[in-house]
This record gives C-alpha cells, sequence and structure tokens, in this order.
C-alpha cells in the first residue's frame, strides 16, 4: 500500500507533462483503494495478487500493445514483462545484475534501482528516463465528504499498528501519548484495520483509555480527509504514517530498523533535505521522525530475529520522553518545507499520448 502511494509523484510528474493524456495504473487490487479519488488517473486496472497462470495470461492478453508508452516502476519479473507487453515503448527499473541487464535489452529506456536513494526519488528517476519534469509531489486519497469521525473539536489521530510486528511500539509508550495527548485538551482518535488480531492488539493498547476508537470504520480517502485536519499525528513505519505526511498533517514518525534515508515520510512540501541515518528527533517539513539511535541502527533487517514477527530492541526500548517531546513541538509549531524540482532530459514524447505507468 505504501509503495503504491510513493509511486503517485511520477504519475503526477506524467500528468503534468501531458495533460490530455488518458492515463492509467495497474496494480495488485488489494492495493487499488490508496488510488481512490486520485485526479491524475483516469483508470486504476487490478491484477490479482495472487495470479494463476490463466489469469495472468488473460490480462496479457487484455493489455497487449494496448498503451502508447508503459512504465514499470519495480525490477521484478511480473511487472517488467507487463511493459514490454502492453507497451508500443517500454520504460522499466532494473536490477544491476546479469537480469537486469537482459531487461535493458528488451525495454525501450530504464533507470537503475538504487538503494542509496529515497524511494520517491528512485522512482523519479523514470521521469528523467523518459524526459519530463520531476514533480516530487505525492497525492493522497480523495474523499467526497469529509469522514464521519471528523469532529468539531481540536483532535489528534493515533495509529498504533503496524503491518508486521517488528514495527511495533510498546504499549506503555502509546498509552502514555495518548495520555499526553488528552491532557493538552485534544480528543484522540485512534485508528486501525479491520483485522481480529489487529483488532485483538489494539485492544489491549487502549483498554480503559477515552480514546475514540476507528478500528476498520475508515476507508483510505475518508482516514485522508480526517488526518488533514488533525492537530497531530502519530504512528510507525507504515504505510498510514505515510499517508498522514503526505496530506500536510503535523506528523510524528517513529522508525526502528527501517532507514529513514530511503523509506522515511514524504512532507507536502517535498524533500528538501534528506533524512539522516538515525537521530532521535529529525524534522523535515511537516514531519518529526522519532528514533531511539542504538549503534545498531537501521539495520535495515526485519527485526533482532530477521523476520516479521519478531521484536526489535530499537523500539521495544524507545522511551516515551522523545516522543512526547516531539508532540509538544509540533503543537507549538506551524507547518513548513520547501519545494524541489529538476528539470527534463530529452523527452520522449512529444504529443499526448496514452499512458500506463
Amino acid at each position: 500500500m505504501g509503495d503504491v502511494l510513493l509511486t503517485t509523484p511520477l504519475i503526477r510528474s506524467m500528468r503534468r507533462a501531458w495533460p490530455d493524456a488518458h492515463l492509467e495504473a495497474m496494480v495488485f487490487e488489494d492495493t487499488a483503494s490508496i488510488l481512490e479519488g486520485n485526479p491524475d488517473l483516469d483508470a486504476v486496472v487490478k491484477a490479482p495478487s495472487r495470479a494463476k497462470p490463466s489469469q495472468g495470461l488473460r490480462l496479457a492478453g487484455e493489455l497487449w500493445r494496448r498503451y502508447d508508452l508503459a512504465i514499470s516502476t519495480q525490477p521484478g519479473d511480473r511487472p517488467t514483462s507487463f511493459a514490454i507487453l502492453s507497451g508500443r515503448k517500454s520504460v522499466g527499473m532494473i536490477d544491476d545484475n546479469f537480469n537486469g541487464r537482459v531487461k535493458a535489452m528488451l525495454l525501450g529506456r530504464y533507470a537503475r534501482s538504487r538503494s542509496d536513494l529515497h524511494r520517491v526519488d528512485e522512482t523519479l528517476q523514470l521521469a528523467d528516463v523518459i524526459g519530463i519534469p520531476r514533480v516530487p509531489e505525492i497525492v493522497a486519497p480523495r474523499a467526497a465528504a469529509p469522514s464521519p469521525l471528523q469532529p468539531d473539536v481540536p483532535y489528534a489521530v493515533v495509529h498504533a499498528a503496524p503491518f508486521f510486528r517488528y514495527k511495533q511500539w510498546h504499549r506503555d509508550g502509546w498509552r502514555r501519548l495518548a495520555g499526553h495527548l488528552l491532557g493538552k485538551g485534544l480528543r484522540v482518535i485512534a485508528t486501525g484495520g479491520p483485522g481480529a488480531a489487529e483488532r485483538a492488539y489494539l485492544d489491549g493498547i487502549w483498554e480503559g483509555l477515552d480514546v475514540v476508537r476507528a478500528d476498520g470504520a475508515l476507508t483510505w480517502p475518508e482516514l485522508s480527509s480526517l488526518m488533514a485536519d488533525a492537530r497531530v499525528f502519530a504512528g510507525p513505519d507504515t504505510s498510514v504514517t505515510h499517508l498522514a505526511a503526505a496530506v500536510g498533517c503535523p506528523t510524528v514518525a517513529l522508525f526502528g530498523p527501517t532507514d529513514p534515508r530511503r523509506w522515511g515520510p514524504w512532507p507536502a512540501s517535498g524533500l528538501a533535505e534528506p533524512w539522516e541515518a538515525a537521530g532521535t528527533i529529525q524534522r523535515r517539513g511537516n514531519v518529526w521522525l522519532v528514533q531511539n539511535p542504538l549503534p545498531c541502527m537501521p539495520c535495515q533487517l526485519e527485526g533482532c530475529l530477521r523476520h516479521v514477527q519478531s521484536h526489535s530492541l530499537c523500539l521495544d526500548e524507545m522511551p516515551a520522553e522523545p516522543v512526547l517531546r516531539a508532540v509538544d513541538e509540533v503543537l507549538s509549531s506551524s507547518k513548513g518545507g520547501a519545494r524541489g524540482g529538476v528539470m527534463a532530459k530529452t523527452p520522449l514524447f512529444k504529443p499526448s499520448p496514452s499512458i500506463a505507468p
């Protein structure tokens, strides 16, 4: 979900360069909702997450040479194959290995995947390759109406449940944070997913606290609307935190093993200065990133035990004080940040084509 969201700056770059083009995105069906209401897209093609061979062949047949240009933002075999099959011209991301060199010969143009760049900057290399200006703006899903949970008093939004265990902060920290926000006179809205296991986890965190539970109650566009008007959002390294940053909400992001230089939230005004690898509190635009800077972090591994259900010592031992301090800075600060951008290289197209990123 988060990876799709971080691809929207490339989509926006294409829309700005080719305002009359018919622009479609193909994503897995369980991530399509993050593109709901995106004004830069004319359609979203939904692919099965675990497609049978027959389904993949049928989809390939439907897309065969359907587009003037098809772009793969991932270096994997499946997305690259779809780009080559569906576009009269094709562009893709490749790895620096033998498979990547083979793909480079089959693609019209390509960019190399680079783990030393933020994911947004890495993807925007494709804008350089096709010769259009970068527009480094993440586009959040849009709602036709405000969230049904939108209160008429100042409020904070807290999202305590990441997708994987190794990105979890501890229960006492979340409870102290909620109590701190309530003590500031803010209503606290706790968001979460609809899954039974996640809701049980959140039951243990919020038990006895005066928070408004919104587990599974909001669509992605409604969640965007809710966070856009919040005084502050706090959450771990997860797609909801990226969304909060994108809509301009003052965001406190709790990071553990993940390297913020590559995956730190992208501020609404752009990331004029890259994130540092580690620091107790860093600020970029409307985002405050909090870490417990142990010597081993960011290890960019799946927790201390190297699997998604592992604990992470850097988060298990992260004290509440720096998180509360970041929240206090948010509540006493205004939004800020500078917008970035680069000039285009030689254009791949002059007219407005039909395009599939």
